[in-house]
């Protein structure tokens, strides 16, 4: 489990068909083969360390339903280590399973994102989402976009102060929100489908 506290910003090493390898000095000698991390949001197994460059397996699917597809060598990416169980819950529980892509539609510190409207039921005022991995308290929800206030510690901690209008964000909705869909039987409103 995650928090969406995000630890570091990584810089991308390569990029391959199945493997991905990021440069994290900081805790590169901390981490060992079969370790999670979660990369702008996406839970990754470590499947290789060479000096600062961790190497993760992404697969197809991965590519396709995150931002990391779109990643080129030299981007900075937002890394997080999992939680222990004990631990202080600092942001909220993220799983590092990506939901979809969103879009920038206005850039931090009054972020606003675009995304598919079918989402929306996962949303409200003041609830929690993650935003390539950064845990964010939402403003304003509409349809098929919302807002987020990035604080100036976050946009200069995260990706999410160099992300402009156009950008491709990754969205993890709330897993509670997600759960109680599926024990009550959640019905969409007509205005969302």
């Amino acid at each position: 489990m995650f928090t969406g506290i995000v630890e570091h910003l990584g810089e991308v090493a390569f990029v391959g068909k199945n493997r991905l390898g990021i440069a994290w000095e900081k805790v590169a000698s901390d981490l060992n083969i079969g370790d999670s991390v979660s990369v702008n949001g996406v839970c990754l197994t470590v499947v290789g360390i060479d000096g600062s460059i961790v190497e993760m397996d992404v697969v197809d699917e991965t590519y396709e339903r995150s931002n990391l597809g779109s990643l080129v060598v030299l981007d900075k990416v937002n890394l997080e280590r999992p939680r222990a169980v004990g631990e202080r819950l600092d942001g909220h529980i993220v799983q590092g399973h990506v939901d979809v892509i969103g879009k920038v539609t206005k850039q931090a510190p009054d972020l606003w994102i675009k995304f598919p409207p079918e989402y929306a039921k996962y949303l409200v005022e003041k609830g929690s989402i993650t935003i390539d991995g950064v845990s964010l308290t939402l403003v304003e929800v509409h349809g098929d976009d919302f807002s987020v206030v990035v604080i100036p510690h976050t946009m200069g901690v995260t990706t999410l102060g160099t992300r402009r209008v156009g950008d491709m964000v990754n969205l993890e909705f709330d897993v509670v929100a997600k759960y109680v869909e599926k024990l009550l039987g959640f019905q969409v409103p007509q205005q969302y489908r």
